[in-house]
């Protein structure tokens, strides 16, 4: 068989096997959250979330809604290096991030059923 027909046949097949992912994977939320970071923020995300007093008293000191957790565990980056994540029971974590041009911090404890916003130590404007 000569390399075209192979060819042929390899893309071919290559090309209704696409189909057949884009048909079965379409209409579903599927994601390719792969990354340390991404993995993490996604564990926090789909975990009921609960508040600390100080945190409560923060956010309503500084007149914001508690909605700024979701958008920085949509849009946040962890601070890995500000994280205690070699904890055995519940990890620590630090996310930053850009909520109306204020650069927002939060401390998370991240348990296994629940995640715990404990505090925000800087909330700085941009």
């Amino acid at each position: 068989m000569k390399f075209i027909h192979r060819l042929g046949f390899y893309l071919g097949g290559f090309i209704i096997g696409i189909i057949i992912l884009f048909f079965f994977l379409g209409g579903k939320k599927t994601s390719c959250d792969y990354g340390p970071e991404a993995r993490t923020l996604k564990n926090i995300r789909i975990k009921p979330r609960f508040f600390s007093e100080s945190a409560l008293a923060y956010l309503k000191k500084e007149k914001m809604d508690t909605s700024i957790v979701s958008v920085l565990l949509k849009s946040g980056d962890v601070l890995f290096s500000e994280s205690n994540t070699k904890l055995d029971s519940c990890k620590l974590y630090m996310i930053e991030g850009f909520v109306s041009d204020k650069k927002i911090k939060m401390k998370i404890e991240n348990c296994e059923t629940k995640a715990t916003i404990l505090e925000f130590p800087s909330l700085r404007p941009n």
